[in-house]
C-alpha cells in the first residue's frame, strides 16, 4: 500500500527539502536545490526508486510524531514490546553542503533499530557506486557523491542495492546519522556535528518564529504556516517554490500531476502580504528583489513562473520509469506552463510592488521604470484572450478573472502615481482611462445580470473561486449586489461538502484535461474571506475553524482536499494552502488576543 499524502512530514534547510513518512523512510529529496534530480524519489514510485528508512525492527507505522515546538525539527516515536525509541530528523541551514541529519534516541527498555538506505540518483534511475572510505559509506555516480556516516559508528552492510545497519539503543543511548551530498568531482566538505547542529537548528527557529505579530487564535497553525513558508523559500534568491514535490495527484490514479517545485508570480501579492502583516519584512524584501531580478527584461516577455534563481527555461518532459503516486502517471519534470499567457501576473507584479511601497521597504531604483514599462505592455495587451490563473490546456478565452487582474495593474499604477508625483516616466491621464475602460468591460462582459454573479470569462455561464478575489483586490467594493451575488452562486454551484472547487469539472472543460479533482484548499480560504467581507463572519469562522482541521498531524496543507475520500491531494505542501491560512486568520482575527 502506498502511504497516503498527508503521511509525510517536511524537512528543510531553506535550498532543498525531504518528506518523511509515519514509517520513518525519506521518500523525497532532491539535491542540492528544490528543482534538481532527486535522490530519494520513492514518493513517486517504490524501494527501488530510493528512500531512507530508520525505524524499530519489524515495526510499520510510527506511535506518534510532532515538530519540535515552532521548528523544523521531526521527532518521530515507535512504542514497541521492547521499549520506546525516538527519531529525530533535521536539515541544519548549509555552510556548503547540504546535509541529513538523523539521531536514534532510546527512550525506554531496549530497542533494536534497522536502517535501510537505498540512494538512486537522477529520480530513482541511476543506482551508484558505494564504496567504504574514512569510516563512512560513499555513493558515487556521475557528478553526485554522498557520504553516509555514523556517531557512534554502527557496524553497516550491503544487501539488494542498499546499504544496512542494525543496533540496539537502551534508554538515555543515542546513534545521529548524517546523509551530506557534494558534487562528486569535488573533495568531502567538512563533517557537522549532528548535536551541535540539533541545538542550532531549534534555536534559529525558534528565535525567527519569536518575531510572528499575530498572537490571535489557531497562533500554532498561523506559525507552523509561516515556517512552511520559510521552509519554501530558495535563502540564496529570496524565490519561493509552490511546492518541494512534483506529480503528486490531483486525482488519484489521473493525469492532473504537475511539477511545482518553482516559484509562481501570481503567489506574489498573498504571500508578501502574509509575510509583511506577521512580521516578516526581511523575508518579504528578499520575495521583492528576487521578483525584480526575475521580471527584468522586455514586458512581453514576462513569464508566470520562474526557476528559484529566476531561471526562464522550464521545459516539460515525463519520466517513464517511475509508477507515479499511487499509480498516478505520467511524472513530470518542468512545467509547460511557463509558455503559456497569463494576463493575470501583470497585475500581482504591480500589486506586489505597490505594497512593498506602501510597507515602506528600501525602494529599488529601477522599480518604478521597471512597472512603467509594464503598463505600457498591457495597455495593448490586454484585449487579448489568455490562459488565465489556473494554466488551463483548453485553449485560450477572456477571463474574467485576467481582465479584473489587468484592472488591479492599472489601479495601482494610478494610486502610485498619484501619492508619488516625483516619480513621473508615466501617462497619468491615460491610466486613468484604460482603468475606466477595463472596468467596464468587465462589468458588461463578465457580468450575467440573470443570475447576478460574475462568469468564469465572457459569454460563458460557469463560475469560477477566483471571482471571490474580486472584492479583496478593490474592483467593487464588497457590500455591492453583484459581490454578494457572486459568492452566494460560488457558495451554491462550486461547493462540495462546503469545500470550493476551482470550477466545475464536467460539461464542456475548460481546462482541456480528462478527469476530476478535489476542493482547492486556498479557494476555500479564499470563500472564507469572501464571506466575511460581506458581512456573514460567523460562518466565515466556521469554514476556517473546519480548514485549520483539514491540516495532517504536524499541521501541513497540500494543494486540494477530497471531503468524499478524506484525504488530502496535490502537490506537499502546498505554499498557496498555507498563505490562504495565513491571511485568513488575519483577516478574522488579525486584532483579537488569544484567549
Amino acid at each position: 500500500m502506498h502511504p497516503d499524502i498527508e503521511d509525510y512530514a517536511l524537512i528543510g534547510d531553506q535550498q532543498t527539502a525531504a518528506l518523511v513518512g509515519t514509517d520513518g523512510s525519506v521518500d523525497w529529496l532532491c539535491l542540492p536545490r528544490f528543482d534538481s534530480a532527486a535522490c530519494f524519489a520513492k514518493l513517486l514510485g517504490d524501494e527501488g526508486n530510493g528512500h531512507w528508512r530508520i525505524a524499530p525492527k519489524g515495526a510499520e507505522r510510527c506511535t506518534r510524531r510532532a515538530y519540535r515546538p515552532d521548528t523544523l525539527v521531526l521527532d518521530t516515536e515507535w512504542e514497541t514490546e521492547d521499549g520506546a525509541v525516538r527519531v529525530t530528523d533535521l536539515m541544519p541551514q548549509r555552510d556548503r553542503a547540504p546535509d541529513l541529519v538523523r539521531i536514534v534516541e532510546g527512550l525506554s527498555g531496549e530497542v533494536t533499530v534497522h536502517s535501510v538506505l537505498r540512494l538512486r540518483f537522477d529520480y530513482g534511475s541511476i543506482v551508484p557506486w558505494v564504496r567504504r572510505a574514512d569510516g563512512h559509506r560513499v555513493a558515487v555516480a556521475g557528478p553526485d557523491s554522498a557520504w553516509l556516516r555514523s556517531e557512534p559508528e554502527v557496524p553497516t552492510w550491503g544487501e539488494d542495492l542498499g546499504t544496512h545497519a542494525e543496533f540496539t539503543v537502551a534508554a538515555g543511548e543515542k546513534v545521529a546519522f548524517v546523509l551530506t551530498w557534494h558534487p562528486s568531482h569535488e573533495p568531502r566538505p567538512p563533517l557537522i556535528d549532528p548535536y551541535v547542529s540539533l541545538e542550532h537548528s531549534v534555536e534559529d527557529w525558534r528565535e525567527w518564529a519569536a518575531h510572528c505579530r499575530y498572537d490571535g487564535p489557531h497562533r500554532d497553525a498561523v506559525v507552523r504556516s509561516l515556517i512552511t513558508l520559510k521552509a519554501l523559500t530558495y535563502k540564496p534568491t529570496g524565490g519561493i517554490v509552490a511546492a518541494p514535490s512534483t506529480s503528486l495527484p490531483e486525482e488519484p490514479g489521473g493525469v492532473r500531476n504537475w511539477d511545482y517545485r518553482f516559484c509562481w508570480l501570481r503567489d506574489s501579492t498573498l504571500t508578501l502580504g502574509a509575510l509583511l502583516s506577521a512580521g516578516y519584512l526581511e523575508e518579504a524584501e528578499a520575495w521583492r528583489d528576487w521578483l525584480l531580478r526575475a521580471v527584468a527584461g522586455n514586458p512581453a516577455d514576462l513569464q508566470i513562473m520562474y526557476g528559484v534563481a529566476g531561471e526562464r527555461r522550464l521545459p516539460e518532459f515525463e519520466l517513464p520509469w517511475l509508477s507515479g503516486f499511487a499509480e498516478s502517471t505520467p511524472v513530470r519534470i518542468g512545467n509547460d506552463a511557463v509558455n503559456q499567457l497569463q494576463l493575470d501576473v501583470y497585475g500581482e507584479v504591480m500589486d506586489s510592488l505597490s505594497l512593498a511601497r506602501l510597507a515602506g521597504m528600501r525602494p529599488q531604483p529601477q522599480m518604478w521604470e521597471l512597472q512603467c514599462a509594464l503598463m505600457e505592455f498591457l495597455a495593448t495587451a490586454w484585449r487579448e484572450p489568455d490562459e488565465g490563473l489556473w494554466e488551463v490546456r483548453g485553449g485560450r478565452r477572456q477571463f474574467v478573472h485576467s481582465k479584473v487582474m489587468t484592472w488591479v495593474a492599472l489601479d495601482r499604477a494610478v494610486r502610485t502615481l498619484e501619492d508619488h508625483p516625483e516619480l513621473g516616466g508615466g501617462d497619468l491621464d491615460e491610466w486613468r482611462a484604460l482603468r475606466d475602460e477595463v472596468h467596464r468591460e468587465v462589468c458588461e462582459k463578465g457580468y450575467d445580470p440573470v443570475r447576478n454573479t460574475f462568469t468564469q470569462y465572457y459569454g460563458s455561464r460557469e463560475l469560477d473561486a477566483s471571482l471571490l478575489l474580486v472584492p479583496r483586490v478593490g474592483f467593487l467594493p464588497p457590500d455591492d449586489p453583484r459581490v454578494v451575488g457572486t459568492v452566494d452562486a460560488i457558495g451554491a454551484e462550486l461547493t462540495r461538502d462546503g469545500l470550493v472547487r476551482r470550477y466545475s469539472t464536467e460539461g464542456r472543460r475548460v481546462d482541456g484535461l480528462p478527469g476530476g479533482e478535489g476542493t482547492f484548499l486556498v479557494c476555500s480560504f479564499w470563500y472564507a474571506d469572501a464571506l466575511h467581507a460581506t458581512g456573514r463572519t460567523k460562518e466565515a469562522r466556521e469554514l476556517f475553524e473546519r480548514l485549520v482541521g483539514l491540516a495532517n498531524d504536524v499541521g501541513l496543507l497540500a494543494e486540494e482536499y477530497d471531503p468524499v475520500a478524506g484525504r488530502q491531494l496535490g502537490n506537499f505542501p502546498q505554499a498557496f494552502s498555507h498563505v490562504g491560512l495565513v491571511n485568513t486568520a488575519l483577516a478574522l482575527f488579525g486584532e483579537e488576543r488569544a484567549g
